[in-house]
């Protein structure tokens, strides 16, 4: 599975990507302004981070042409940028047309499976289904993945499930679980995927033992 970090804070990535666990890097016009910086520049650095890794930069027009034009212009900043459009009927023309003209495509605010359906005939690169937002209103959010995922394979779709809105460690199981190809989540749900009661308590108990032993391995 791949691991996205869902931030535009520069330091995180290239301290989560140090570590190799880093496959990719999703922005949104709410992150970026987080950082109070130019939107162009927040993501040439990102990109140059990331270095060959996709990198979604979301547009904000919400007009087909517009997108597609803005989706241009964030292409144009590196190679490895994906372009983000929403669930839309105009964010889904506009991913033919980018598709079609060889730009990765993210398509977001997926919360169905007819939706992805419809992203994957558009030739979206990703599809960001979002299990967070999916639980606050009392749906399923794992079986949302389920039905996409025997959709996207029945039919031999190369659209890749990129589980978002992921709020804990569970959603990224959840996610697994289901057949997503990648999650993105920020990178405090990343860090706490390694955190365990029972990890601490042992290392607390190995600890205390070998103090006992007056030894130094050093």
């Amino acid at each position: 599975m791949k691991f996205f970090v869902d931030t535009a804070n520069s330091s995180e990535i290239a301290e989560l990507k140090q570590l190799g666990i880093v496959d990719g890097v999703t922005t949104n016009p709410s992150l970026i302004m987080k950082t109070g910086r130019n939107m162009r520049e927040v993501v040439s650095q990102i990109c140059e981070i990331a270095e060959g890794l996709p990198v979604s930069a979301e547009v904000v027009a919400t007009d087909a042409e517009g997108m597609v034009r803005e989706g241009h212009n964030l292409s144009g900043i590196a190679s490895n940028v994906v372009v983000k459009v929403p669930l839309t009927w105009d964010g889904l023309k506009a991913c033919r047309v980018l598709s079609d003209r060889g730009i990765g495509v993210n398509v977001t605010l997926c919360f169905g499976a007819n939706q992805a359906l419809l992203a994957a005939k558009a030739g979206a690169r990703f599809i960001s289904i979002f299990m967070g937002r999916l639980n606050d209103i009392g749906l399923d959010a794992s079986q949302v993945l389920i039905d996409v995922r025997q959709i996207l394979d029945e039919y031999e779709f190369s659209s890749e499930i990129l589980a978002a809105s992921l709020r804990s460690p569970l959603h990224v199981t959840e996610a697994a679980l289901a057949g997503a190809e990648a999650i993105t989540a920020p990178p405090g749900v990343l860090r706490k995927l390694a955190d365990h009661p029972l990890t601490d308590k042992g290392l607390e108990a190995f600890l205390v033992d070998w103090e006992k032993t007056g030894q130094s391995i050093g």
